[in-house]
């Protein structure tokens, strides 16, 4: 059977599909020859790979782009920026317009309906989560906790669970920590003890967290992802960009915020089997600095996820450099593979080349090692899982050409998609509650208030309280609540949460434990 039939016989399916690329045969793209991968099968996963500048971002726009004409929502991370243009068409330049005749087609510009978010609200709308929801594991991962380190962390987090005592921010976490350092060392005689050098180290990094900006993201309102399955007037899915390029240097915060996302739809959304099409299908840009220094727990909870999440409907795609940097167990998940040209100039390089080719079904037409150095700009590998779930065959393509813009956007692009965004006025400003730091204060202020020499807080005090965790010594008075927040306000100021949700449902439950799941998220929500 020569490449030809091969390549027919993988693809000759009529299901809707993706159409990835045009086989290349002697270095030339046949017309006749597409390789898809059918939209049912985008919830089986997939890797993107290859070295720096041979195209992955521009796959990865591609696949976006489709997913979104089939109504499937998208959510992908944009490390650098080079993904914003997704919400301009292209244009028909001369080089784009001669690549798209070459295979028979029109090139045809083209925009999508994009919604920015971003962790620390520059280039779109402000995400948030809770210090709760995060979990120990994960929120571990953002410290560069050591393993002791982790398990007080771990421990933290139960205390606060048992005590019915909800962390939001970081001012309740390190409430909690002071308070078990000081006035609850009893407290903790059942769950094991904490020194307080421990406790000092967890305080330095969360001050180092909080001095890069990066901590604005631990609060309310927490992200629903029910804003994320959206589709636009015309039936295509809604293109959900996490702009990252300015927190591009804290590789920990943004993957492991990705995993928390995932870990909540892991969570939220029902079983749904085998759909016709995903959900949501979930795109994972440099994948490597997830499982860089990950403790084997993590990586455990990181398999059990891209195994399991695929009934809920949810597709996810890893993007990376070479497959070595996902984890093996991991990559065994990854049923739909495009990698790009590896780029061998060490020793290192070329072992990294004869791995790769290791992970590929063989090939009877194809020389994968071969290939790998060989292949331009815009040329892949493809193997696929056909209708059935069967691997395809490996097959070299030319990938097509995105339709939308492959420029970033200015700052007045990005203000002005915020403008229109008919999210950002639900997550815009912070909403700071009660939760364990005012619980604490009250708990402190009442076993003062007997005190004859009581006198009112001094703001100073109250500012070295919230920084230091250090309670004065006077009874406390009411805090003002801080600039466009409403902590200590009325309840009814914004919808419930799951963390106030939880708390109140604790209470009604006494007795009854509460569980955390995957991630150290809780579950039963």
């Amino acid at each position: 059977m020569t490449f030809d039939d091969t390549f027919r016989s993988a693809y000759s399916f009529t299901d809707p599909a993706i159409e990835v690329g045009h086989a290349l045969h002697d270095g030339e793209a046949q017309r006749e020859l597409v390789a898809r991968i059918p939209l049912r099968m985008m919830n089986r996963h997939g890797l993107i790979a290859g070295s720096t500048g041979t195209g992955k971002t521009r796959t990865l726009q591609l696949l976006a782009e489709q997913l979104s004409r089939n109504g499937v929502p998208v959510f992908l991370a944009d490390v650098k920026g080079d993904l914003a243009g997704l919400a301009r068409a292209g244009t028909n330049d001369e080089r784009l317009v001669k690549r798209a005749a070459a295979v028979g087609r029109t090139h045809m510009p083209e925009a999508f309906p994009v919604e920015f978010f971003s962790l620390t609200g520059k280039n779109g709308t402000q995400l948030r989560a809770t210090v709760s929801s995060f979990g120990p594991v994960l929120l571990g991962k953002v410290l560069d906790l050591t393993e002791v380190q982790q398990s007080v962390l771990a421990m933290v987090f139960k205390y606060s669970d048992d005590r019915r005592l909800p962390l939001l921010d970081f001012d309740d976490l390190r409430a909690v920590l002071t308070h078990l350092t000081t006035d609850g060392k009893e407290d903790l005689k059942t769950y094991g003890g904490m020194s307080s050098a421990t406790v000092g180290v967890l305080v330095r990094k969360m001050v180092e967290l909080e001095q890069q900006g990066a901590a604005k993201f631990f609060g309310e309102p927490e992200l629903d992802i029910k804003d994320l399955l959206r589709t636009d007037a015309s039936g295509r899915g809604v293109v959900n960009i996490l702009s990252l390029a300015d927190v591009q240097d804290k590789p920990r915060l943004y993957s492991t915020f990705l995993m928390w996302l995932l870990g909540q739809f892991y969570y939220k959304m029902p079983e749904v089997g085998d759909a016709e099409k995903p959900k949501l299908v979930f795109f994972f840009d440099e994948a490597h600095q997830l499982f860089a220094d990950a403790s084997s727990a993590l990586v455990e909870h990181i398999e059990q996820v891209a195994r399991l999440i695929r009934s809920k409907g949810i597709g996810v795609f890893f993007i990376t450099q070479t497959p070595k940097d996902v984890d093996e167990d991991v990559l065994a998940q990854l049923g739909n593979r495009v990698q790009h040209a590896i780029r061998a100039f060490t020793a290192k390089d070329a072992k990294n080349i004869k791995a790769t080719a290791s992970t590929f079904p063989p090939s009877q037409h194809i020389d994968v090692a071969q290939l790998l150095t060989t292949m331009g700009i815009g040329e892949a590998l493809v193997t696929v899982l056909d209708p059935r779930g069967v691997p395809t065959a490996v097959a070299p393509v030319q990938v097509l050409a995105p339709s939308s813009s492959m420029t970033t956007l200015d700052d007045a692009g990005y203000s002005d998609c915020i403008r229109r965004s008919a999210l950002a006025p639900t997550y815009t400003n912070a909403i700071n509650r009660e939760s364990a730091y005012e619980l604490l204060r009250q708990k402190m202020s009442d076993a003062e208030e007997d005190e004859p020499e009581a006198q009112p807080v001094n703001e100073d005090d109250d500012f070295a309280w919230r920084k230091t965790g250090r309670a004065p010594k006077p009874a406390a008075a009411p805090r003002a609540p801080r600039e466009g927040t409403s902590r200590g306000g009325s309840r009814r100021a914004a919808p419930k949460t799951f963390v106030e949700e939880f708390a109140t449902q604790a209470a009604r439950q006494a007795g009854r434990s509460i569980v955390r799941g995957i991630f150290g998220m809780l579950k039963g929500r």
